[in-house]
């Protein structure tokens, strides 16, 4: 069974914000926050808690842009992760025990520091386009397949 995840992402043009992952899966990447949807939450629920634990910042708006499956060659770590763009918030980013907040220019994205995949779905999601994807990975976090569609 696939883990249900989420992803918020806040793009204030020319700007976005990402988080150092400090521990656990993706540790020393740059990405979104987010996490697990717990038991009895709606995903939307579960966004707006993982954004407000991992960064202090308490979502107001925010729009779904994408739905990605990523599956492991092995079978380990499969999940359906539902990708949010957050429009408004309250608050300002702080360091958390899981994640280290930090402002980039969406011309200086540190794609040699986040996930594979990113680079695909990421211009998608800074155009607001809706989308869906699955990625592949094999044990080492290299893509071996992938397929990623523009939804209408």
């Amino acid at each position: 069974m696939k883990k249900i995840l989420t992803l918020c992402i806040i793009h204030q043009h020319p700007k976005i914000l990402f988080g150092m992952k400090k521990r656990g899966h993706g540790q020393g990447k740059w990405n979104g926050f987010g996490g697990k949807v717990e038991k009895g939450e709606t995903i939307e629920q579960g966004a707006i808690r993982e954004m407000k634990e991992e960064s202090g910042i308490e979502i107001s708006k925010m729009n779904k842009l994408g739905i990605i499956d990523f599956e492991y060659q092995d079978g380990s770590g499969n999940m359906k992760v539902h990708i949010f763009d957050v429009k408004e918030f309250k608050g300002s980013p702080i360091e958390s025990a899981e994640m280290k907040p930090k402002w980039f220019d969406v011309n200086k994205i540190p794609y040699n520091q986040m996930w594979p995949d990113d680079k695909y779905w990421l211009p998608m999601f800074l155009n607001e386009k809706k989308f869906e994807g699955k990625f592949i990975f094999d044990k080492f976090n290299k893509i071996i397949d992938y397929s990623l569609s523009k939804l209408k």
